[in-house]
């Protein structure tokens, strides 16, 4: 509910809790998530003059930010399908490299809110974050309290392969657009990731299946799958319905086209309720009656596993899923991508179309005691080296063009490939409400899980989370955000 301006006691306790940056968040059945932004109540937005132009190091072409050579550096990595290897054993020797006389302290945890909330309100933070998993933090939040530093000086910094040319030039197209918060770059996305549903290629061959083309084979397909003593399609509705929702939203670009996306970060009037929404909810939720309901109760990786032990045939994920599943795929699975099923025959996009987008956000804070380490931290991410040392380590591709030009890919990064290379120009865009509104999607997580295991019907679905967006969109406590492409 939207408060006006007026006494402390005609604000909720919601709101309160926002303003200071304690909101916690509960999502559906089973699942929790904590967004912390993380100031105390009433602090003003941290100054966005460059750090560069502080007092610090000397600026050089090789040190454009001005690097203090001995400031110490701390580095949070979230420890998740990605490892936090590619952090010791690529990014900080680059950064010690480079200076050698710095001390870097390196902390991985599954848990960055509950790890850097209590450092973010009592003013001792790191100087770079990945801020990603379950428990990350509210990004839309942390920028509104000034605690985020803009990374415009990031992007239009000279790029270490290629001096002549910005860093921004130097990554895949949409990048630094995905990492926009009220119009301006505070977020860097930095794994090039694909979604759609993964698949063992072994198991297909040796059962002569072909992954659906259109939700009527998948629905065929699902009957051979069960008939077989295999789940058709599963995902994990205790700490991942978003790997559902993805889905839905992916498959509603199909029929309408990439604005449907667009005007969902927008917060567009109705936009839940279009036609394309509704098919698309309609198509999933006919797949979700071929799930278990204890599946409902599980995690990624339990999920994850069945699917390794060939008692799941489509799970839905974005790329880095074989690398997350290494220690437990047996040797004989072939992991692979397919595109999501066409809907119908007049889907504007066609069934190779992908989603394909920036994504793992990577931030600076404002009040980092070395922010112009954190700026040079990500730099160096960003040459080809430190990609190409990513890519050997975490098994996924980032964003840096180029970058994983000559390495031998695994069964699951060449099938991803292909498939871009069959899907062309037809690409289904990022979104954005992740983390612009955190409420909002805590929401759509809860009742995805509730289309999916059947106690909602699609038209309900829309209409709930709608319901959730105008209450997102009418509260004036929100920051709202826009996107234009």
């Amino acid at each position: 509910m939207s408060h006006s301006a007026g006494t402390p006691g005609d604000i909720t306790r919601r709101q309160m809790l926002r303003r200071i940056g304690m909101s916690a968040l509960i999502a559906g059945p089973g699942a929790g998530l904590l967004t912390a932004c993380a100031t105390g109540g009433g602090a003003a937005p941290a100054s966005s003059a460059s750090p560069a132009a502080s007092a610090g190091g000397a600026v050089s072409a090789k040190n454009p930010f001005g690097v203090p050579a001995n400031a110490p550096l701390e580095v949070v990595i979230f420890k998740g399908g990605l490892g936090d290897g590619y952090a010791v054993e690529v990014h900080e020797p680059l950064y010690k490299k480079a200076f050698p006389q710095a001390q870097i302290k390196h902390v991985a945890t599954q848990q960055i809110a509950q790890t850097l909330q209590p450092r973010f309100a009592g003013g001792d933070v790191p100087d770079m974050i990945a801020n990603s998993g379950t428990d990350l933090m509210d990004n839309a939040a942390l920028q509104k309290e000034g605690q985020l530093l803009e990374l415009t000086e990031l992007w239009d910094a000279p790029s270490i392969d290629d001096p002549s040319k910005k860093v921004r030039d130097m990554v895949a197209p949409g990048t630094v657009e995905s990492g926009l918060i009220d119009g301006k770059p505070y977020l860097m996305n930095y794994v090039f990731s694909a979604y759609g549903l993964w698949y063992d290629s072994a198991l297909f061959e040796e059962k002569g299946w072909t992954p659906p083309k259109t939700f009527d084979e998948f629905k065929t397909f699902a009957e051979t799958a069960k008939a077989a003593g295999i789940t058709p399609f599963a995902y994990a509705g205790k700490n991942a319905a978003y790997y559902a929702y993805w889905m839905i939203l992916i498959s509603a670009a199909k029929i309408e086209g990439n604005q449907i996306l667009v005007d969902v970060d927008n917060l567009v009037d109705g936009v839940w309720q279009r036609d394309a929404m509704k098919q698309s909810a309609a198509a999933w939720a006919e797949i979700g009656k071929h799930m278990d309901k204890s599946f409902e109760g599980l995690i990624h990786t339990e999920v994850q596993l069945r699917q390794n032990q060939g008692k799941v045939a489509l799970y839905p994920s974005g790329s880095w899923l074989e690398n997350e599943q290494k220690a437990q795929t047996p040797k004989e699975f072939k992991y692979a991508l397919t595109p999501t099923p066409s809907v119908t025959a007049a889907d504007k996009m066609p069934f190779e179309a992908i989603r394909a987008a920036a994504g793992e956000a990577y931030i600076v804070p404002s009040k980092a005691k070395n922010p112009r380490g954190g700026l040079e931290y990500l730099r160096l991410m960003l040459s080809k080296e430190g990609a190409k040392g990513f890519t050997e380590k975490s098994g996924n591709i980032t964003v840096v063009t180029g970058a994983a030009d000559g390495l031998e890919l695994t069964p699951g990064n060449a099938s991803l490939s292909a498939a871009q290379t069959a899907a062309g120009q037809n690409i289904v865009t990022f979104s954005s409400f992740e983390n612009w509104y955190k409420e909002f999607e805590t929401e759509l997580r809860k009742q995805t899980n509730a289309l999916m295991f059947g106690r909602i019907s699609a038209d309900e679905f829309c209409e709930k989370v709608q319901k959730a967006a105008d209450k997102t969109k009418a509260d004036s406590s929100i920051t709202k955000q826009k996107r234009t492409v």
